[in-house]
């Protein structure tokens, strides 16, 4: 009877490889959504980043601008003519003079909260915003002060404008732009005559129409008397700056996206 043949050495080998073959796992595919996904999610850090970078230009200006203006002798505003054309980021933050006569019965209350006040009052409140009748033609909303929130219907409505110093008047503060508005502001309280944003169009839409025209820009009115209400002076002029910190946090956060999406991919093609 004739034996089976031995097995060689290449016969050998070849059983083991195909053993081994059969052992190895297969490598996983690669997710490429999730590649796509951590890359759009780093591209999105990174614009977060690039964010920051403008608003602290935009910071820096507005300081250097405040900087430049805030010691300023008081100046007197454009004429009404030009209006039309007035470049308000010129005057923002820029004293000025006006001559002329408050306007009776038209006053708005903005809601507020104040902290670190210069003035005794502090708290949740109001600005009250009332209409200044100039002496060469034209309307500028002054916000003359800080109330605090329960004694805010006594400077509104015909009790409240006897508070109005009667008659022309000049008074001086610091001009400033109109507070834009968002998909979160809140919309006005027409019945008590309250605001929540100091914006121009809005609150002369709560006044009498034949105030037009109106400046493009209100005024924060000079301190009275200390303890006197409404509390003027309270311009916010101290603007904190941690954009360059904020951005190179993004940028952190969308180098470590990145980095940590190479690693996943090396472990997924090592397999």
């Amino acid at each position: 009877m004739q034996g089976k043949p031995a097995l060689t050495e290449d016969d050998f080998a070849e059983v083991s490889n195909a053993l081994k073959a059969r052992r190895k796992p297969v490598s996983a595919p690669v997710s490429w959504a999730f590649v796509i996904v951590m890359i759009a999610l780093a591209l999105f850090l990174a614009s977060l980043g690039v964010w920051q970078l403008d608003r602290l230009g935009q910071k820096q200006a507005l300081i250097a601008a405040v900087d430049a203006r805030i010691d300023l002798p008081p100046a007197a505003l454009p004429p009404v003519a030009e209006w039309d054309s007035f470049d308000e980021e010129v005057f923002n933050f820029r004293p000025v003079k006006l001559e002329g006569r408050f306007v009776t019965d038209n006053s708005v209350l903005v809601f507020t909260s104040m902290t670190g006040t210069r003035g005794p009052y502090e708290g949740q409140g109001f600005w009250v915003m009332s209409p200044f009748a100039l002496e060469t033609g034209g309307t500028v909303l002054v916000n003359r002060g800080f109330v605090p929130q329960g004694a805010g219907q006594r400077f509104i409505g015909a009790s409240g404008d006897a508070t109005l110093p009667q008659g022309t008047v000049t008074i001086t503060g610091l001009a400033r732009v109109s507070e834009a508005t968002n998909t979160f502001t809140p919309g006005p309280d027409l019945a008590g005559h309250i605001e929540y944003v100091r914006n121009i169009d809005r609150l002369i839409a709560m006044m009498d129409a034949a105030l037009a025209p109106v400046a493009p820009i209100y005024v924060d009115q000079d301190a009275a008397k200390a303890g006197d209400l409404p509390q003027g002076g309270e311009t916010v002029i101290d603007f904190p700056n941690r954009h360059f910190e904020y951005a190179m946090t993004w940028f952190l956060l969308s180098a470590v996206t990145v980095l940590m999406t190479g690693m996943w991919l090396w472990r997924q093609r090592a397999r």
